[in-house]
C-alpha cells in the first residue's frame, strides 16, 4: 500500500556514473510460467533481443511451474539464444521464483518479469544502469497497462487497478511487485532472504519479499524509465475482477505486515491493521457516495475498490488467507 513508500526520499544519479562495459555486471532474466504458450511467444523474442544488446554476459531462465512440464519444447527451441528451461512442479508462484533464484548460478542480478509481461526496448539496460548508479538491494520500475482485447469500461478504467505508477528515478520504495524487478543476488543472499513459500498460491510473495528487505535494512530504489508492458486478458476486464484484485492487494498487505512483525508487537500491528482497514473503507464508502451524488463512475469505481482493499486488510489482521493461484486438483 502507497503510505509504505518512501518516495519522498528520491535521489539524483551522480555524474559519470552509468555503468562502463568493464563494470557490466552478469545478469539473468527469470520468468515463472504456467500454461501461457502464447505469452511466451510475445515474451522470449525481446528478451533475447535485449540480451544481444547487452554489453555484459546474460542468459534467461524461464522456470515452467506447470507439473506436465507444457513448456518445456517452446522454451528449449531458444536455448541457443540463451534461454534455459528449468521445471518447478511444486505449485505456487515462490516455489518457481525461489526456483529462479536457484537456477541464477555466478550472476550478480536477477530480474524477474511475468510471464504475461512484455519489457519495452531498453528496458534491460535502464534497470541495471539504476542499480549501477546506487547499489541498492532491488530495483523495481513500472508495470504498464495493456489490454488483450478491447479496452475496460468507465468503471473498470476508473477504479485505479490498471493505473501507471508514476515515480521520480531513484525513490526509495517500502516494497515491490516482481512483475518488474531486479535484485541483487549478493545483498539478498547475505540478508538470508528468498521468497516466502507460505504465500506461494495466495500471492504476495514478491510483496513480503521485498518489506523484508526493506525491515532488513536493504533499500529498493525506482526507475521510472524501465517499462514493462503487463497484458490483461478479457477475463480481468470486470467488476468482480477488479473487486477481488483490491481485497486481494489488501490482504497480502496485511498479512506481510503481520508476518515482519513477530512476538509481542504483533497485536499492536494488528490492531493498527485494523484501525487502517476502518479508515480506508470509509473513505471507500464517502467516495462511492460522492460518486452516486455527481454522476462520477469513476470515483463510484475508486471507492468500490476501497472498500475490498479495506476488507481484505481486516481480513489479513484476523487471520483470513485469500487464495489467487489455487488449481484443481490433478487427475
Amino acid at each position: 500500500m502507497a503510505e509504505r513508500d518512501q518516495t519522498s526520499r528520491a535521489v539524483r544519479p551522480a555524474p559519470g556514473s552509468t555503468p562502463t562495459d568493464a563494470s557490466t555486471p552478469e545478469v539473468v532474466v527469470g520468468v515463472a510460467t504456467y500454461r501461457r504458450p502464447a505469452a511466451l511467444a510475445r515474451l522470449l523474442p525481446e528478451l533475447v533481443a535485449q540480451l544481444q544488446g547487452y554489453a555484459g554476459p546474460g542468459s534467461v531462465v524461464v522456470v515452467d511451474n506447470d507439473p506436465a512440464g507444457g513448456a518445456r519444447e517452446q522454451v528449449e527451441a531458444w536455448a541457443a539464444d540463451g534461454v534455459r528451461y528449468v521445471h518447478e512442479p511444486r505449485p505456487g508462484i515462490a516455489a518457481a521464483r525461489n526456483r529462479a533464484l536457484a537456477s541464477a548460478g555466478s550472476a550478480e542480478l536477477l530480474l524477474f518479469v511475468d510471464d504475461d509481461g512484455l519489457p519495452l526496448p531498453g528496458w534491460l539496460g535502464r534497470m541495471v544502469g539504476a542499480w549501477s548508479r546506487w547499489h541498492p538491494t532491488a530495483v523495481s520500475g513500472p508495470a504498464v497497462p495493456r489490454f488483450e482485447e478491447g479496452e475496460p469500461d468507465a468503471w473498470v478504467a476508473g477504479s485505479g487497478v490498471f493505473d501507471r505508477t508514476v515515480r521520480p528515478t531513484g525513490a526509495l520504495l517500502g516494497g515491490a511487485s516482481s512483475a518488474n524487478l531486479l535484485l541483487d543476488l549478493a545483498q539478498l543472499r547475505a540478508y538470508g532472504l528468498e521468497f516466502d513459500e507460505a504465500f506461494g498460491l495466495t500471492g504476495g510473495s514478491d510483496t513480503m519479499l521485498t518489506h523484508a528487505i526493506v525491515a532488513a535494512g536493504g533499500e529498493i530504489r525506482w526507475c521510472d524509465e524501465a517499462e514493462v508492458l503487463d497484458f490483461h486478458s478479457v477475463d480481468r476486464m470486470t467488476h468482480a475482477w477488479v473487486r477481488r484484485r483490491s481485497y486481494r492487494t489488501g490482504n497480502d498487505w496485511s498479512r506481510v505486515a503481520l508476518a515482519l512483525r513477530p512476538g509481542p508487537g504483533r497485536w499492536a500491528e494488528r490492531a493498527e491493521l485494523l484501525a487502517r482497514g476502518a479508515v480506508r473503507g470509509a473513505t471507500g464508502v464517502a467516495n462511492q457516495v460522492r460518486g452516486r451524488v455527481r454522476g462520477d463512475v469513476g470515483r463510484r469505481a475508486l471507492g468500490a475498490c476501497q472498500v475490498s482493499t479495506a476488507l481484505g486488510v481486516v481480513g489479513g489482521a484476523l487471520g483470513v488467507v485469500s487464495v489467487e493461484y489455487g488449481r484443481p486438483p490433478q487427475a
